[in-house]
């Protein structure tokens, strides 16, 4: 009885990500899982996606996707208040955190959207990047999420990209950035900028590239039936 029981329980206590680990196990993968051990000593790293009114929904959840199924990765989301924020698709994801509440994030990704234009009046918003980004192993964004870095004076003197349809909105925050016309993500330091929302899907797995190797990166991407464009410089959407 005892055995059927904890055989019958035992799919409800396991996590999606535990299961995708599981799943995906294998050569590359294998270093992703291989973190577990490392975790009681380092403890995960925080990915703090920030959320504002009017966000691109697959600037957010593309990265989200693949961030969230690295074993030493925790996902949070933060926005100024903590709660229901609505998207530009009229689809709301909820911040755990406020702005006041948040925890040190190692990993911060600031994603784009239409909401882009008000927030980059919104001296709140760029002054908690600013903060963030005090300690951040990574800074990332998606999009003209890349804008908002620039407006906060992140990315002066570095090199970056954006979303190509918008390009200007992120070339006239600082003219002091190499805003580069021709590329899927760019990676400079440790700020990581990608171009037009599904970019963000490939720049989140350079993000893992970057920790766990290429290996791992793309057997997680062969997981999630994902096709990753690893070579940053491939970008069909270039201009100029």
């Amino acid at each position: 009885m005892t055995t059927e029981t904890q055989s019958h329980s035992q799919p409800a206590s396991d996590t999606r990500r535990g299961w995708m680990t599981r799943l995906a196990l294998g050569a590359g993968v294998a270093a992703l899982a291989s973190t577990a051990g490392a975790q009681a000593q380092s403890g995960k790293k925080t990915v703090g996606v920030v959320l504002y009114p009017d966000f691109e929904v697959l600037d957010v959840f593309g990265p989200v996707e693949m961030w969230a199924n690295v074993p030493n990765m925790k996902v949070v989301f933060v926005a100024q208040t903590a709660g229901p924020v609505r998207s530009a698709q009229a689809v709301s994801a909820v911040a755990e955190y406020g702005f006041d509440t948040s925890p040190p994030l190692d990993i911060m990704m600031v994603p784009g959207g239409i909401g882009t234009l008000l927030e980059l009046k919104n001296e709140a918003l760029l002054q908690f990047i600013r903060e963030q980004d005090k300690r951040t192993e990574l800074t990332t964004s998606v999009c003209t999420g890349s804008a908002l870095l620039a407006k906060a004076g992140l990315l002066k003197g570095r090199r970056a990209t954006s979303n190509k349809k918008f390009f200007s909105i992120a070339q006239s925050q600082d003219s002091t950035v190499t805003w580069v016309k021709h590329a899927r993500w760019v990676e400079d330091g440790k700020y990581v900028t990608s171009s037009g929302v599904s970019a963000g899907t490939d720049m989140a797995l350079a993000v893992v590239a970057r920790f766990h190797g290429k290996d791992a990166a793309r057997q997680l991407a062969r997981t999630l039936e994902y096709q990753w464009s690893e070579d940053p410089t491939n970008d069909p959407f270039a201009i100029g």
